[in-house]
């Protein structure tokens, strides 16, 4: 699955144009996570000892031109610039956490495609006011190890279906991220914070878990959130 999920990304890679320069950005940003991101975990030191190609991915995204009629585009779009600005955040203050730095998600304008953003409005405006999508929560890498972890792939507009729900899939069947111990299951924060998402379909969190397992939970499960762990998602 994963080879073939590759052979897409690089095909739609090849072949998208929507927006100027956007397609150029997906591809150099599909490179870039490819060099410095394993198994989830991001090389923020091999980063920060030479960081051009970042540097050039945020300019990139400074100066994109999305078009919100195409949401595949627009989605994508958003996703990858929200983790590209994370990393680009943590490398520029050698963060150990993105808590260290004041304002890091609430307060701090990022310029995104013409607009001055924080990181809360990319994922708060941008993505779940527009699309009500719990999925988002799966790939939106806040760059700490409580996160589902990053993939070592960027999200192209022809694949980013695939890539939502592959992600989803995976979050809910680990077994560090849903711990699930004779009838109790401890989940992220994650469903705490933005419980609204989840339930937005009428349905309970674990109703929500339950439709991506593969193992079924226990009947009559007791919920519960465990801390979450805001240390830097690094290798």
């Amino acid at each position: 699955m994963k080879t073939i999920l590759s052979i897409l990304i690089m095909i739609s890679l090849s072949t998208t144009a929507s927006g100027i320069g956007n397609d150029q950005f997906y591809k150099e940003a599909n490179v870039f996570l490819q060099t410095h991101v394993k198994n989830g975990l991001v090389d923020y030191d091999a980063i920060a000892k030479e960081p051009t190609q970042l540097n050039k991915l945020i300019d990139m995204i400074i100066n994109a031109q999305v078009d919100s009629s195409n949401s595949q585009d627009y989605q994508a779009f958003y996703i990858n610039a929200y983790n590209l600005y994370v990393i680009k955040g943590i490398v520029d203050d050698k963060l150990s956490s993105p808590l260290d730095k004041k304002g890091f998600f609430d307060s701090i304008k990022r310029k995104v495609a013409g607009e001055s953003l924080t990181l809360n409005d990319i994922e708060n405006k941008k993505l779940r006011a527009t699309f009500h999508d719990a999925r988002f929560h799966f790939v939106l890498v806040c760059g700490a190890l409580g996160c589902p972890p990053l993939i070592n792939q960027v999200y192209s507009p022809v694949t980013l279906e695939k890539q939502l729900e592959q992600q989803t899939i995976k979050a809910l069947n680990n077994n560090e991220f849903i711990q699930v111990k004779k009838n109790r299951v401890a989940v992220s924060q994650i469903f705490e914070w933005y419980q609204e998402d989840f339930i937005a379909s009428g349905k309970s969190i674990l109703e929500f878990i339950s439709k991506y397992r593969k193992q079924a939970l226990p009947e009559n499960a007791k919920l519960s959130f465990y801390t979450y762990n805001w240390k830097v998602n690094k290798q």
